[in-house]
């Protein structure tokens, strides 16, 4: 599944898009260049059981490590799977 990117003006997503529908994205904040806060992931019933959610957060690591950033998850899912994922935690804040 083909996760995108967009960034404007401080804020962002990772997102799936399909037919011109986003079918998932997480969304986060910029605070400063180096700090990414994670507020919110949100996954189509259409997409359940195909691990979407966890594709878009290996996106944003993915990222964050190109970019040298750091990621606070307020996002329940982010923070569950940072919690769960020993391997994704290089990154954290």
């Amino acid at each position: 599944m083909l996760v995108q990117h967009k960034k404007i003006n401080g804020k962002g997503m990772f997102y799936v898009g399909i037919d011109g529908n986003i079918l998932a994205e997480m969304t986060y904040t910029m605070p400063a260049e180096t700090k990414m806060i994670i507020d919110h992931t949100e996954v189509d019933e259409s997409l359940a059981g195909k691990s979407v959610g966890m594709q878009l957060l290996n996106t944003a690591v993915d990222y964050a490590r190109k970019n040298n950033i750091t990621i606070i998850p307020l996002c329940p899912f982010a923070k569950a799977m940072f919690d769960k994922n020993p391997e994704l935690r290089d990154v954290l804040a």
